[in-house]
């Protein structure tokens, strides 16, 4: 599977030995040695990847139908994936790639409630938030000498499908090193949560990859009692809408109260480090070089 990605290993041997954050060490403790691209790529290439005709189950909530190639992993297999990508463990996500390994994309879904759809999204107050907590997230990460992306713009404005209840967007970032990179999402609206779709690719093939994705997504559904049409009285609704999806809906509630200011310090660290983590997964596997 691995061999046919030549990208996959280019930018593994380029990236790999600057891209792992670096450890704290004890006094007199020799560096941690990061694996070696090589190794990396036999481990990715040995986990279960499953594969048409076999059916993607996104925990007891969702599934994916794996056709034209597709690749997946279970919640476990795919907390594996993310560690070798030198990100922290995740307990409940899924990740697909197609045969070519062009890009890749995580599932994760979030137990929020029904989300009401009726949102008008004004992209210019949206982004204005987005990069209030980018600011205040970057000043949080320095004192912790963690890496960080700042946000410039969108890259794909906000926009919403009433047909298939899929919200998306994407965002333009520089990294420390002025490297650009993408952040493109996608949720997914069900009866009792959203599915959040993050796309890991990189600003020259995004148009590209979106359209792959896309096309992938038309296997993807809630399993029965799941979809957003089976909305009933009485299901739990949450507290915000389309727009609190884009900058986080602890923060849409926290606007709402005027609470905003004091709450932006908080959210602005898990917002920039789940990007930054993204960013790893792209710049050491998965982008392309020009």
């Amino acid at each position: 599977m691995i061999g046919a990605g030549t990208r996959l290993w280019a930018l593994v041997s380029l990236l790999v030995l600057v891209a792992l954050p670096a450890q704290t060490q004890g006094q007199g403790s020799a560096p941690a040695q990061p694996p070696s691209p090589q190794t990396i790529v036999q481990q990715i290439d040995a986990l279960p990847w499953q594969k048409s005709p076999a059916v993607g189950r996104i925990g007891s909530i969702a599934q994916i139908s794996l056709d034209g190639g597709l690749r997946f992993l279970d919640a476990a297999a795919s907390s594996k994936f993310i560690q070798l990508n030198g990100n922290p463990p995740s307990k409940n996500s899924y990740v697909l790639v197609p045969a070519q390994y062009a890009w890749f994309a995580v599932f994760t879904f979030d137990d929020t409630g029904y989300v009401k759809d009726d949102d008008k999204l004004k992209s210019d107050e949206l982004l204005t938030m987005l990069k209030e907590q980018n600011e205040e997230g970057i000043k949080e990460r320095k004192k912790l000498n963690l890496p960080s992306l700042r946000l410039v713009g969108w890259m794909i404005e906000p926009h919403y499908d009433l047909e298939t209840r899929r919200l998306e967007w994407g965002t333009k970032l520089i990294s420390d090193g002025g490297e650009e990179l993408t952040n493109y999402t996608i949720r997914i609206l069900g009866r009792s949560g959203v599915m959040q779709v993050i796309l890991v690719s990189d600003p020259q093939h995004l148009q590209e990859d979106i359209k792959q994705l896309r096309t992938a997504l038309r296997g993807f559904d809630f399993v029965e009692g799941q979809r957003y049409s089976e909305y009933r009285s009485g299901d739990k609704v949450a507290e915000y809408g389309l727009a609190g999806l884009i900058v986080g809906g602890a923060a849409a509630v926290a606007a709402k109260s005027g609470a905003l200011k004091g709450f932006v310090k908080l959210i602005g660290v898990g917002v920039i480090a789940a990007l930054v983590a993204v960013g790893a997964f792209f710049r050491k596997f998965f982008g392309r070089k020009t």
